[in-house]
């Protein structure tokens, strides 16, 4: 199967590859990304050596697991290892009398095989360190979910493998406009108006889309993989975070907090919602789900000072706790016959907003302001009453300030005199309490466009879907 997207990714895989000396290479990102598939499809299954571990299962089997991968690959050792250094021993072995002019080993997994006392870290820095690091012909690729821990044993390693990390390849979920080109590639087409509703379902991991039926509908796909009895993701939720993060009761607390409200929460507000403890463990599980993608972290564009919002960003997530966590309907078509309910048109809307913001970097394109420095956030003023929100503040270098609204609606959206002074006063309240006095614009993102009529000119630029593409 072609691989869709990741050119970059890709570029710098083969510069890794050519390169004549060692590398010790991570890919990372969250689960169901596509980590695995971009390596082995990019390499062709040509490795001198592949393993990948197995999660819930104790050093000795990832052992057993590890010593018939190397015997696949050619070895002829048949004891068994008792410890991760033998197991490195054998590997070595291997590599000294592999035919490959560039040996790649790719070990997947590896959060998995570090477990409690098993030696799988101090393993490995003996492995690179003694060994790998002076072969030129060394490719290692090491891969994992769990972000967390990939960058506290690897790239924040105070022992031997302090700074032997010669690349790192972050893999992201897909964009709405890589999303579409993935499932067209596949045979699935869905309108556009359609394709920003399975974003904001799916969000843009490839394994979700890679489980569509050709031939449904997207509520028919929503229903098969989420409503029906025995659906594929009903338990997704639950297993995402559990093989990511060792107690994910804090996680979970944090992103169920952060999903009531969309325009972000401070760490206090956080505390406030979730009944967490104000404590290191709380800083730990906020970094945990920023590094994992779950969650960002965005500082007020006015309050400089603990001024910090968090803001929930995994859009399956998101739909996750709104509709199938409670869920206790025996309707397996229960996304079909409520589509269009005031409920689900209330979470599009949320959802919308949460797709834009994934999406920062077409809306500064769009906006002709890619190359111009930002610092974004979402505003609320503290003194007007009746009090404004904006759900998104973009502050430039330039001397403007953008203050976008996002509407999601199947057709042009019209600025009537009533939304007109609405606007208005948002600009007028944020002047006011923020004291930003430069060029402040208008800035209306919508699913198609503005209708050109009524008070449209009111704002000073739209962005559409399609920019979003």
């Amino acid at each position: 199967m072609a691989i869709i997207g990741r050119k970059e990714e890709i570029r710098r895989l083969e510069d890794y590859y050519e390169s004549e000396r060692p590398e010790f290479i991570i890919v990372y990102g969250r689960r169901r990304v596509g980590k695995t598939f971009l390596v082995k499809e990019h390499f062709g299954g040509n490795f001198a050596f592949y393993f990948t571990g197995s999660v819930g299962i104790s050093s000795k089997a990832n052992l057993t697991n590890f010593d018939n991968a190397i015997k696949e690959f050619g070895s002829n050792v048949n004891t068994a290892s008792t410890n991760w250094f033998d197991a490195f021993g054998k590997l070595k072995d291997l590599l000294c009398n592999s035919a490959c002019k560039r040996k790649v080993v790719f070990i997947d997994e590896m959060p998995w095989l570090d477990t409690r006392k098993s030696g799988f870290l101090q393993a490995l820095d003996y492995f690179w360190n003694s060994w790998a690091s002076s072969n030129p012909d060394i490719l290692f690729i090491g891969c994992g979910s769990s972000t967390s821990w990939i960058t506290k044993n690897i790239f924040q390693n105070r022992g031997g493998l302090h700074n032997r990390v010669t690349g790192r390849i972050y893999l992201a979920p897909f964009t709405i406009g890589e999303s579409e080109s993935f499932l067209k590639s596949r045979g699935i087409e869905f309108a556009r108006y359609q394709m920003a509703e399975c974003y904001m379902i799916f969000g843009g991991i490839p394994y979700y889309m890679s489980l569509f039926e050709k031939g449904f509908s997207l509520s028919q796909n929503v229903d098969h993989l989420c409503f029906f009895k025995n659906a594929p993701l009903r338990n997704e939720f639950d297993e995402l975070y559990k093989s990511l993060f060792n107690n994910p009761s804090r996680h979970i607390a944090v992103i169920e907090a952060l999903s009531t409200k969309l325009c972000g929460l401070r760490r206090e507000e956080i505390l406030d919602i979730s009944k967490l403890k104000s404590n290191g463990h709380l800083s730990l599980a906020l970094n945990d789900l920023q590094q994992s993608d779950f969650i960002s972290k965005n500082h007020d564009t006015i309050k400089r000072k603990n001024g910090a919002y968090f803001f929930l960003t995994d859009p399956f997530t998101l739909f996750y706790l709104k509709y199938m966590k409670d869920c206790e309907t025996e309707d397996e078509n229960y996304w079909t016959n409520n589509m269009d309910s005031g409920s689900h048109n209330a979470w599009r809307g949320y959802a919308f907003e949460l797709l834009c913001r994934i999406h920062l970097r077409q809306v500064k394109k769009v906006l002709g302001i890619s190359g111009v420095s930002t610092t974004t956030s979402s505003w609320r003023s503290k003194a007007s009453k009746p009090g404004a929100q904006i759900d998104l503040v973009i502050r430039r270098k330039d001397g403007i300030t953008n203050l976008c609204e996002m509407k999601y609606t199947k057709h042009p959206y019209e600025i009537t005199k009533s939304y007109s002074d609405t606007l208005n006063n948002k600009k007028m309240v944020f002047c006011m309490e923020t004291g930003i006095n430069n060029g402040i614009h208008l800035t209306m993102i919508t699913s198609f466009g503005l209708a050109k009529k009524g008070y449209f000119g009111t704002v000073q630029s739209e962005i559409t879907l399609d920019d979003l593409f």
